[in-house]
């Protein structure tokens, strides 16, 4: 079964982010200062082929962990949904 996993990967709320500060000063500069925030993480989508969701979830997992992000300033999530 194929399924697509979402790996959604966000700098640690302790760090500074650079773009997310640029954004801000952006945002501002256009007059939306409602905006008290902006943290800038990138979207991965992965096709997996597994027997499960669950195993579909461990597989993207270690991909994030050995590749996609950065454990030291990053952190990730997954989302598994089986493809139709």
């Amino acid at each position: 079964m194929t399924f697509t996993a979402q790996v959604k990967v966000m700098p640690h709320k302790e760090l500074l982010d650079p773009q997310g500060k640029a954004v801000m000063g952006g945002l501002s500069n256009l007059g939306l200062a409602a905006i008290k925030d902006v943290r800038i993480g990138k979207s991965i989508s992965l096709q997996i082929e597994a027997d499960t969701a669950e195993n579909a979830k461990q597989i993207a997992e270690e991909a994030a962990k050995k590749l996609l992000a950065n454990a030291v300033m990053e952190m990730f999530e997954v989302d598994v949904t089986p493809n139709a």
